[in-house]
Order: C-alpha cells, then sequence, then structure tokens
C-alpha cells in the first residue's frame, strides 16, 4: 500500500522489524520495560502512524487501519512473549540462588556462652541466699548522701575528689555514679526491718584509666549483717565459709588491721589460695569490719541494741586469682573466646 499521506507497508514492516529487535535485544525485565514505551507508547513509530490515519480519505483508513492494527498487534504479541520468557528465567535464576539442598549436613549454629562475670556473680549469690540472705539492688546513679555521708565519709575525703569520682552535671545535684555498691547497704538499712542480712552486688565506677589491672567500671559484691549480738567471731565464720565455696575446702582467711570511714573495727581480707599458680600464696581479696556506730545511727539502727558486719570485694579481681586471669582487657572486650574458655560452670 502506498499514499501521499506518508504511509507505507514498507514503512510499516521497518518499524516492526526495528520493533522486534529492540524486543529481543532486552536482557532483563528492567529493560523490557523500557524498550515498551520507546516502541508503543506515545511518540513511538507505531504512534505516528496511528495519528496520520485521522488525516487520510474515507476510502483510505479502513485499509490502513488495518496494516498499522496488525503491526501494534505483533509487537504486542512479541513484547508478551519476551515478558514471559524473562520472567521464567528470572525465576529459575531466584529459585535456583535459593535453593535448599535437603540432602546436605546442616550447618552448626554458632552459640555463645554467659560471661564469667555473670556465671561468678551468679555463683557468689546463690553461696548467700544458700545461708538465707537477700539479693538487694539499688541505682548506679547515687546521691552524695547515700555514696558518702551516710556512710562517714568526711566533706575533704579524697573520694569525694573529681579526680576519684564521677559526678554528674549539672554538680548541684549532687549526684554521682556510684563507686561502691554501700550504698544499696544504706537504702538496705533504711527501707528494712532488722535483722538484715543482705548482698549487694552490682556495678560500680571509679576515674580509672583502663589497663591490665584496672578498669573505670567494674563489678563488687558487698555484704551486709545487722541483728543482736553479732561481732568479729561472726564476720569471720561467713567469710570462711565464703572462701571455701570459692577456693576449696583447704583455703582459709586472715584480717589485717586497716581502716574504712564505714566500719570500726576495719580489715583487709586475704585468702589463702591453695591452687594458685605457682602455689599456694596469700592473696589480697577485700574489705570488712563491724559497722560503725554512725553508718547505723545515719539510717535509724539504735547502735546500742543492734551490731552488724560488712564486706566488699571486686569479682573481677576474684575471678583473676580465682581463674587466672592475667589481664583486665580479656573481661570488657567482648571476645566470645574468652567467655567460652569458661563453659557455663566456674
Amino acid at each position: 500500500m502506498s499514499n501521499s499521506e506518508g504511509i507505507s507497508q514498507a514503512e510499516v514492516n521497518k518499524a516492526i522489524e526495528t520493533a522486534l529487535a529492540e524486543i529481543t535485544k532486552a536482557g532483563s525485565i528492567a529493560e523490557l520495560k523500557k524498550v515498551k514505551g520507546s516502541i508503543l507508547g506515545d511518540g513511538s513509530a507505531l504512534a505516528g502512524f496511528s495519528a496520520k490515519l485521522g488525516k487520510l480519505a474515507a476510502d483510505q483508513k479502513a485499509e490502513a487501519g488495518k496494516i498499522v492494527g496488525s503491526a501494534r498487534a505483533k509487537v504486542t504479541e512479541a513484547f508478551e512473549a519476551r515478558e514471559s520468557v524473562l520472567s521464567a528465567a528470572e525465576e529459575a535464576k531466584l529459585l535456583e540462588k535459593e535453593a535448599i539442598d535437603i540432602t546436605a549436613l546442616g550447618r552448626i549454629a554458632r552459640t555463645g556462652a554467659r560471661h564469667p562475670l555473670s556465671l561468678l556473680q551468679e555463683k557468689i549469690s546463690d553461696v548467700f541466699v544458700g545461708m538465707g540472705w537477700e539479693i538487694a539492688e539499688g541505682p548506679e546513679v547515687e546521691s552524695e548522701w547515700f555514696n558518702f555521708d551516710a556512710l562517714n565519709f568526711d566533706a575533704d575525703h579524697p573520694a569525694r575528689a573529681m579526680q576519684d569520682t564521677f559526678f554528674v552535671e549539672p554538680t548541684e545535684q549532687k549526684l554521682v555514679l556510684r563507686t561502691h555498691t554501700s550504698p544499696v547497704q544504706v537504702r538496705s538499712m533504711l527501707d528494712r526491718e532488722v535483722p538484715i542480712y543482705v548482698l549487694c552486688p552490682g556495678r560500680v565506677f571509679r576515674t580509672d584509666e583502663l589497663d591490665a589491672t584496672h578498669t573505670p567500671v567494674f563489678h563488687q559484691v558487698e555484704g551486709l549483717a545487722i541483728d543482736k549480738g553479732l561481732s568479729m567471731a561472726n564476720l569471720r565464720g561467713t567469710l570462711e565459709h565464703f572462701a571455701r565455696i570459692m577456693f576449696g575446702e583447704e583455703a582459709k582467711i586472715r584480717l589485717r588491721p586497716s581502716f574504712f570511714p564505714f566500719t570500726e573495727p576495719s580489715a583487709e581480707l586475704d585468702v589463702w589460695h591453695p591452687g594458685a599458680k605457682g602455689g599456694a600464696r596469700w592473696v589480697e581479696w577485700g574489705g570488712c569490719g563491724m559497722v560503725n556506730p554512725h553508718v547505723l545511727r545515719a539510717s535509724g539502727i539504735d547502735p546500742e541494741v543492734y551490731s552488724g558486719f560488712a564486706f566488699g570485694m571486686g569479682i573481677e579481681r576474684t575471678l583473676m586469682f580465682r581463674n587466672e586471669v592475667s589481664d583486665m582487657h580479656d573481661m570488657v572486650e567482648g571476645d566470645v573466646r574468652f567467655s567460652q574458655q569458661f563453659g557455663m560452670v566456674l
């Protein structure tokens, strides 16, 4: 067919050939969608032919319309066929990628491990719960009154200095990150009826640099007993029982005179560690003593009627010499291999 308005069979055939080549060239659904606009959308050759139909004479429109309609049908059919092929190919590729070989051996899942500090803290807690004590906890952000004043620390005590304690801003609020778990003991004396037997484990904060033996964030466990007639003999018996469970039946303790604001008399606690690497030896473990009467009065307890003892030690330090851990970095760097060395039992 040929006409004066510019539509010819040859032009239509050329447009079809070009369109089919573009469709065949498309290698993915995304590319095919881009091709669709250029061969069937506004501005395409086929759209141009359709626009010209309106300019033809009435006796030419029918024949020209059949040619243009047939061309559009061929291109659309080719597009849909190519779309089907590409969709099937992409689906097959996806299935191959996600295929599961049900005959393959299963992968062993990597499991984590409880941190040895958590395990040791639980073990220590279990010892005292077994003796009828209670576990007491308190806030890590404490008022100066609970952290210092109620524990008989003088206003000019070195522990109150900025270089030893983390103060929370604004400083006018007089809040600190607790430097020990002793504030929990004070809260227990204020909140509970005597007799009181509590163990206070938890995180504490000091302005120490991280090195092999120090860390600014560590864990303490402190104990407090308030009752009628308690003495240093009760303190010693409690700590000896504790030491034997921690270090074996051959373990023993010794108390060396010392000074702490919140106890009087006070003592440094050493433990004879029979299983120590390099041979049995004395190891400094913590501090202890009889609760200072000023501390009892500050908590509303009459020291003429009741007496008490207290003790405390670092859980990291206990782990270090109990399990021969030489570097504090191992405890804080989060390497699961360190935890896995200890398994689930300490």
